[in-house]
């Protein structure tokens, strides 16, 4: 489907998750000292062109994320850094992990704080181990608890008086405190994986959070979905935020021989032995051993293989951009990658982010100025006569 050059602009956005596998704790501090790398790696970021920080919420995942209040990180990013955006990738709005109040008192606090860059992601989970945790015993119950919620943010954060009585959660006559500060309200997203979520991402006006899994021309008709639903969109906010945002992995140094050594023992293996050990609600692609059985890291062959086939951002600066431009071309509008879901010291990661920032993003990113929720949310207070 592709996108006319030099009039859409991808942007691109620093994913990061807590993963703290075992053979990284070779301190007490081990803990202590990966958020913190990763609060510095977000600042490397609002320094480097890079205009979006994504952290996400999970709970009792161990090794494979240890962020489980992400809005206290979020908070705190916003406050050491001057320009990037702020995201949820994603707050859990299933009322028993979270209350739909209490998400909704803390996406006005973190507009607020950020100064009108927090971007609100949102999902329903996909892990048993969390949702069994918070008592959903059935999984197909969290679908739903989601769309029960998904359409009362707006009216709480716009009603002087919000009232609800639902199956789920209620809440009789009461202020929501505060309401956001830049108006109408944040940009709002979900996390997707299959067709039919990319389709009712569209329907309802949402931005796309997603993973890749192999060479673009397999992500591309889901995104074509997703643009042919969001046309036709009756959005649960006030207004469409027409995104999708792809989060993959990634190594870029000025030395590809040393980016390939780099990622073919990152660990990355391991994160995702994690994931389908974890998050079984996703489907798992056949021929994947199943845990305690790991995925290897890639060899160089096969690294060198996903380079030739637009699925491994990984190589030199130009390297990098080949790549990039085969996800640019299938519609995708932002790239979040996530060099913190391996076993690289703080120093090298830092040292790609910066050189990804300076090198590769401003080759795509057309306007630096803003971001594109920015714009969306702007027009929209516009469009309402709330500026």
């Amino acid at each position: 489907m592709g996108r006319l050059t030099g009039v859409i602009s991808m942007e691109f956005g620093f994913f990061c998750g807590g993963y703290l596998p075992k053979a990284m704790r070779t301190s007490p501090d081990a803990e202590h000292d990966r958020l913190m790398s990763e609060i510095r790696l977000a600042q490397v970021a609002d320094q480097n062109n890079w205009k979006y920080f994504w952290t996400t919420e999970h709970h009792f995942l161990d090794e494979y994320s240890h962020i489980s209040a992400s809005e206290v990180m979020l908070a705190h990013v916003a406050a050491t850094t001057e320009r990037i955006h702020v995201g949820s990738g994603i707050f859990n709005i299933t009322p028993p992990v979270n209350h739909p109040i209490r998400t909704a008192e803390r996406v006005a606090m973190l507009d607020h704080l950020s100064g009108g860059r927090f971007e609100f992601g949102t999902g329903r989970g996909s892990s048993t181990t969390e949702q069994r945790g918070f008592g959903i015993d059935d999984p197909e119950l969290t679908r739903e608890m989601y769309d029960e919620v998904i359409g009362e943010f707006r009216k709480m954060w716009s009603q002087d008086e919000y009232s609800f009585d639902g199956k789920y959660f209620s809440v009789p006559p009461r202020k929501i405190l505060p309401k956001p500060y830049v108006k109408p309200h944040p940009p709002m997203w979900v996390a997707a994986g299959n067709p039919g979520t990319f389709e009712k991402a569209g329907r309802m006006g949402l931005g796309v959070l997603c993973f890749t899994t192999g060479a673009p021309s397999k992500l591309a008709p889901m995104i074509e979905i997703y643009k042919d639903a969001i046309s036709k969109a009756e959005p649960v906010g006030d207004y469409i935020n027409d995104n999708v945002a792809v989060t993959t992995n990634f190594m870029c140094l000025e030395d590809r021989e040393e980016a390939i050594d780099l990622m073919m023992n990152s660990g990355n293996g391991y994160h995702q032995s994690l994931v389908f050990r974890y998050l079984d609600t996703f489907p798992k692609p056949k021929g994947l051993p199943d845990w305690p059985a790991l995925i290897p890291d890639p060899t160089r062959e096969q690294i060198e293989a996903g380079i030739a086939a637009g699925v491994s951002i990984v190589g030199s600066p130009d390297d990098c951009s080949e790549i990039i431009k085969g996800i640019e071309n299938i519609g995708a509008d932002t790239i979040l990658l996530g060099p913190s879901s391996s076993m690289y010291p703080h120093d090298v990661m830092e040292r790609t982010m910066k050189l990804f920032g300076q090198e590769v993003i401003p080759r795509f990113d057309l306007d630096p100025s803003q971001t594109k929720t920015a714009r969306l949310r702007k027009e929209a207070a516009v469009r309402l006569g709330l500026i």
